[in-house]
């Protein structure tokens, strides 16, 4: 037996090898050529396709056998990722693995080291080395989770925008005809269509079966974790985000139908700025995850949305504009993106820190400070009227000493997004 560490190789007889790795862990592997990339579907042996000609999934193992891989394949990559989508590896003990021969002797392990921030990681390939077969440890993770898989080994997961059979793998999928029937009452409506993302699936399908699990439809899975706390550990970050939780429907053409049964559940179902989506059917419990990716360009937007939504309610009170403050937007964008990583809510850190404190440390330099907080508002417009129908929010924004705002946005968290004010008075 021999126990390998990361980049260590050894040759490995002939017959069928077995791979174990015990613990809360979800085994798959791709079947590659000298290119490293998947040839289709097939390629990707997982918990909802288990086997390929040479490759079965077993209860905590893989199976492989060189001899029976597809023509060409000349590498089989061994993947784990949490058994619950939603939990970080960095949450788990470092997942152990062991290979064992045809006859059950043990011929390989390996540990690799614990990781933190990845939700995949690739443990091992096996790779044909002239006639023979040899293994190699690898111990490389993605924080990106499937979407990093996808790269690089060119793994199509979201190509089936038709609602056809396509090229998308069941990790990115919707059940059957969903996406077609959805994109197909988007363009209707004069939308465009929403690509499947495999992360947002990740966090569907956890999410479903934590509420068929508990039965009941909750935004908390019986763990505590909230649906938006599954979609940021599965390494999707987004601007705005949507979900449709349901019981009941039977189809997909019942669940659309539902979708669309009034304004607020139209609402997602057809919004042009959500450009992604994951989809899960659990028993009687569906979960639609809906949302628009995050980018820094978009960040700015959305700030510079609720700056002007800002002025134009102290122009209506005859008020002069707020100018943007690079130092207060620094201080609310940090206090956002805190609330949402630490799930608190409240103008006071777990540190006991105020609002004047946090613009201090920010180097703004403001003779006055004030602070408006709000979380679960999807967009700028709904935050600011929100704000303005609270008196002690309104108060803020109307104060006519502030010369200067700050604007803070952060998606994540039990309430899925969280958004921050920071005023200023000069002089």
């Amino acid at each position: 037996m021999s126990e390998l560490v990361p980049g260590g190789n050894l040759a490995l007889p002939g017959g069928v090898l077995t791979f174990h790795v015990p613990g809360p862990f979800d085994l798959s592997v791709l079947i590659t050529d000298d290119s490293g990339k998947v040839g289709g579907d097939a390629d990707f042996v997982f918990y909802n396709q288990p086997t390929a000609p040479g490759a079965r999934l077993g209860d905590g193992t893989v199976s492989v056998d060189p001899g029976r891989l597809r023509a060409g394949a000349s590498r089989v990559t061994v993947v784990v990722s949490p058994a619950d989508p939603g939990t970080a590896l960095g949450r788990l003990p470092a997942p152990a693995l062991r290979l064992s021969g045809s006859g059950g002797q043990t011929l390989v392990t390996f540990t690799p080291p614990r990781p933190t921030h990845e939700t995949v990681l690739l443990l091992a390939e096996v790779y044909r080395r002239g006639t023979g077969w040899k293994i190699r440890a690898i111990g490389q993770g993605y924080a990106d989770g499937l979407a990093g898989i996808a790269r690089d080994f060119d793994v199509d997961v979201a190509e089936d925008t038709a609602g056809g059979s396509g090229d998308t793998l069941a990790t990115a999928s919707a059940p059957d005809g969903l996406l077609g029937l959805v994109n197909a009452d988007r363009a209707g409506a004069g939308a465009p269509p929403v690509r499947l993302d495999p992360r947002l699936a990740s966090a569907a399908q956890a999410h479903a079966t934590g509420m068929a699990g508990q039965d009941r439809l909750s935004v908390e899975g019986p763990d505590g974790i909230s649906v938006y706390q599954r979609v940021s550990a599965c390494g999707y970050a987004y601007l705005t985000i949507a979900e449709h939780l349901v019981s009941g429907p039977r189809t997909p053409a019942e669940f659309v139908e539902y979708c669309r049964s009034d304004a607020q559940t139209r609402r997602a179902l057809r919004n042009p700025d959500l450009t992604d989506a994951g989809f899960a059917h659990v028993g009687e419990y569906w979960t639609a995850l809906w949302a628009r990716p995050f980018t820094a360009e978009g960040l700015v937007r959305t700030a510079s949305e609720v700056v002007a939504l800002t002025n134009t309610e102290r122009s209506r009170d005859g008020l002069r504009p707020l100018a943007t403050d690079p130092r207060l937007t620094a201080a609310a964008q940090a206090y956002s993106t805190d609330m949402a990583a630490r799930g608190f809510y409240s103008h006071t850190s777990p540190e006991g820190l105020q609002p004047w404190d946090r613009a201090a440390a920010a180097g703004a330099a403001h003779r006055g400070i004030g602070e408006n907080i709000a979380c679960g508002q999807r967009t700028g417009p709904e935050v600011v009227l929100g704000w303005m129908n609270s008196p002690g929010h309104r108060a803020n924004i109307l104060k006519p000493d502030f010369t200067h705002i700050g604007i803070g946005f952060a998606g994540g968290g039990l309430a899925g997004t969280y958004w921050t004010q920071l005023f200023g008075q000069s002089g």
